[in-house]
């Protein structure tokens, strides 16, 4: 209470502030490391980032009335090139079932080997990874990057480097949003028209919004996207068990640290130092010697950095190691860890692989039976028959057909079933219709029944409607239904 006043201030009458729920990031700069899972990681990220910027440059002759782009998303035709395979829209099932692939092969990985996709193959992974490497050849090392990040003080040197930085960085988002648009036009051409300012808005628009996201979530969200945004920590739990070989730290081996209290009042040391390189090397800012993470992406580099330290002190390495649950209790009962095939091998991964393997071979199979020619038959069911002046009755139907080859094609129709009934081409003298190089087009057929004829009295009649492309000779077929009067 105030003397003077007698007014009791506001800070004794209110219970202390609650704690703040929200910790500003403290960005990750991660050491230069040397070793075997490094060196796979740069395998990985010039081979995917190779596939990526390259791919939309291939050529694949298809022909004269194809593109010859090897890899093309034709939006426009509504089409899928691949090489030599060829998917319409009636064939997305392949898409499906290469996504279905893609998860299979996420979950088998995952049973396996852990986050072993987040750690090497995922995008963000490899473009954090590329921005990282170009932060260190700019910057420096960890300990300058530090050093410049703590640095109040905006002088020239620092400006010249994050502008330098950034830069790059951008150029790096650019391409790769230019990378994107490509998958779905002509390549060359694209790329004059975008410097010729003759392209599509929408090219300039997703280049914008790829460069945008790109250049903010591998320069500066890094880490967060994998620890906030992305699912898959959430649910790696449901695919991993005691035989997932995963990375970890040896605690029964490197206890007690260097620098530990046990250690200070006279305990027996263990390996570990506590030299923090695999806390420093680490891309998510993580202690691996917690024990696991939902953070940690599996990438190894502090096993590089674990290794390297343990071969200096003349101590074993594998301190920090890809191991599994059981092996840490056979190994802290005296024994040893299990092979590696046998921890692959096992009934869930074993389900994962064989679930896999039927997809694919099934995708194999119906891409070499499917034909080169195709029909859809849609009844015109408004009305469902029509009575001519004669008292036949005719019905309608719009028949898709889709020419798959390179050139011009015949295809000439023909109807089994009721032999009373006749067929014709709405626009054609006879019952053939000329479908253009790799198109589909649209015909429409009358099937016609004399009025005393048993199709004409029948309320239903099942009838084939049949297709031939003439040059090649190759048939198909769809069934369908002829509506009569029913009495």
């Amino acid at each position: 209470m105030n003397a003077n006043t007698g007014v009791i201030p506001l800070s004794q009458t209110q219970p202390d502030a609650a704690p703040s729920l929200y910790a500003s990031r403290e960005p990750v700069f991660p050491k230069k490391v040397y070793g075997k899972f490094r060196n796979l990681k740069w395998i990985i990220m010039i081979f995917t980032l190779g596939i990526y910027y390259v791919t939309p440059w291939i050529r694949w002759d298809r022909g004269p009335n194809l593109p010859d782009q090897a890899v093309l998303i034709d939006l426009g035709s509504r089409r899928f090139f691949f090489l030599w395979i060829e998917i319409w829209p009636h064939e997305f099932y392949f898409i499906a079932g290469l996504l279905v692939m893609a998860g299979l092969g996420l979950f088998l990985f995952t049973s396996a080997l852990g986050r072993v996709w987040c750690g090497y193959a995922c995008p963000q992974t490899v473009w954090t990874d590329l921005f990282v490497l170009v932060e260190r050849w700019i910057e420096g090392d960890r300990n300058a990057r530090l050093r410049l990040h703590r640095q109040k003080k905006l002088d020239f040197r620092k400006a010249r480097l994050r502008l330098t930085k950034w830069v790059t960085w951008l150029l790096i988002a650019a391409a790769t949003g230019g990378a994107w648009v490509f998958y779905f036009t002509d390549a060359p051409t694209l790329l004059v028209d975008l410097f010729t300012l003759n392209a599509h808005p929408i090219a300039y628009t997703t280049i914008g919004v790829l460069t945008a996201t790109t250049f903010a979530f591998g320069g500066f969200a890094r880490e967060q996207i994998c620890i906030y945004a992305c699912p898959w920590p959430r649910i790696q739990a449901a695919m991993m068990d005691e035989d997932t070989l995963t990375v970890a730290y040896r605690e029964w081996r490197g206890e007690p640290r260097k620098n530990s209290d046990e250690v200070k009042a006279g305990a027996e040391q263990g390996d570990c130092i506590d030299c923090m390189a695999c806390v420093n090397v680490c891309p998510v800012g993580i202690d691996i010697r917690e024990g696991q993470q939902l953070e940690c992406i599996t990438c190894a580099l502090c096993i590089d950095a674990c290794d390297d330290i343990m071969a200096k002190i003349g101590k074993p390495r594998g301190l920090i190691d890809y191991m599994a649950l059981t092996d840490e209790v056979s190994e802290r009962a005296g024994g040893a860890p299990k092979p590696i095939i046998k921890h692959v091998l096992r009934p869930r991964t074993i389900l994962y692989t064989a679930l896999w393997s039927l997809v694919g071979f099934g995708l194999v199979f119906a891409l070499f039976i499917r034909p080169d020619i195709d029909m859809t038959v849609a009844p015109v069911r408004n009305p469902t028959f029509v009575t001519m002046s004669d008292g036949s009755i005719r019905n309608v139907y719009e028949v898709r057909l889709r020419n798959k080859h390179g050139e011009e094609r015949p295809f000439h129709l023909t109807v089994k079933g009721d032999p009373t009934i006749r067929l014709q081409v709405e626009g054609e003298t006879d019952e053939t219709v000329t479908v253009p190089a790799d198109t589909s087009q649209l015909a429409r057929v009358y099937l016609v029944a004399p009025p005393k004829s048993d199709a004409a009295r029948a309320e239903r009649t099942d009838v084939r409607l049949w297709v031939e492309e003439t040059t090649s000779g190759e048939r198909t077929y769809t069934d369908t239904v002829f509506n009569g009067r029913g009495n």
